[in-house]
């Protein structure tokens, strides 16, 4: 039997979005502005602001926000309710101005476990980070991280 193009549940809020081929996208879901890959997985309540870009075959669990200026590489896993940030608060409130927000990359084969926040950082291929982490600075050596703020538990 041959599969659709794309499997995307009514009530559905795209809008400018380019999406790959083979991608599911489960309702209800809110997304703008924002760039899916090929065999991606979007799940229920998940929402993904523009300028975001998630990579091919990724896995987006229920209840997770992607802000603006965060990038996604391929075969990575996202958990139930992760939250990424764009905005530090420097002057204690969130900035309006998208000249302030910072970008978070998220390297090829990363597994981000359920309850987690990711402030804007860098991660590099391989790495997985425990649920419920906080991540807070760049995580540089492929390995398992944990914890708030997370820390290296073992090298992979």
């Amino acid at each position: 039997m041959k599969q659709p193009k794309s499997f995307i549940s009514k009530k559905v809020g795209l809008a400018n979005v380019k999406l790959g081929e083979n991608i599911t996208i489960i309702k209800p879901s809110n997304l703008y502005g924002c760039t899916i890959g090929d065999k991606s997985f979007i799940g229920p309540f998940v929402e993904i602001q523009s300028d975001a870009f998630i990579g091919k075959s990724c896995r987006i669990q229920s209840h997770s926000f992607i802000c603006s200026l965060v990038k996604i590489g391929d075969h990575c896993f996202i958990g139930h309710g992760v939250t990424f940030t764009n905005d530090l608060f420097k002057d204690g409130l969130p900035s309006p101005n998208a000249k302030d927000w910072l970008p978070t990359v998220i390297e090829e084969q990363v597994s981000i476990g359920s309850g987690s926040t990711i402030l804007p950082v860098r991660v590099v291929a391989g790495c997985v980070i425990g649920a419920g982490s906080v991540v807070t600075k760049d995580l540089l050596v492929k390995g398992v991280y944990a914890g708030n703020p997370a820390r290296l538990l073992r090298k992979l």
